[in-house]
C-alpha cells in the first residue's frame, strides 16, 4: 500500500504553507567588474641630426601640443635624451609611435619615437 497523497490535498498544503513551489530567493544583480586599460608614455629620442623644429612640428601635429609646449618638450627632449609625449591606451600610443616613426622616415631624419608601460 502506498503513502502517497492525492496531488489536490498535497496543493491544498502547499497554499497553507505559503509554499508555491517555486522557492524563494533575493534576486541580486552584479555588476561586470572592468578593468582600466594600461597605460602607455610615447617618447620621443633624441639624436644630433633631427632638427628640432622638425621635432616641434612632430609635437603640434601627432600630439596636439601649442608651440610653446612642443618646444618645451623639444628641449627637455634635446637636454635630457628623451621626453615624453604623451600617455595614451595601448592602440593610441602604437598609432602614434607608427605615424612619428613613418614621418620622420618620410622626411629622412633619424627621429625615433617609442611606447612604454607606464
Amino acid at each position: 500500500m502506498s503513502t502517497r497523497v492525492p496531488a489536490t490535498l498535497q496543493e491544498d498544503d502547499d497554499r497553507k504553507s505559503g509554499d508555491d513551489g517555486m522557492g524563494t530567493g533575493v534576486a541580486t544583480k552584479t555588476k561586470p567588474k572592468t578593468k582600466k586599460p594600461s597605460l602607455y608614455r610615447v617618447l620621443l629620442l633624441n639624436d644630433d641630426f633631427t632638427p628640432m623644429e622638425f621635432v616641434v612640428h612632430v609635437l603640434e601635429r601627432f600630439f596636439s601640443k601649442n608651440h610653446e609646449q612642443a618646444e618645451q618638450i623639444m628641449m627637455h627632449v634635446h637636454r635630457n635624451g628623451v621626453g615624453e609625449c604623451g600617455v595614451f591606451t595601448f592602440e593610441v600610443a602604437e598609432t602614434k609611435v607608427t605615424q612619428v616613426m613613418d614621418f620622420a622616415q618620410k622626411h629622412q631624419h633619424p627621429l625615433q619615437c617609442v611606447m612604454e608601460k607606464k
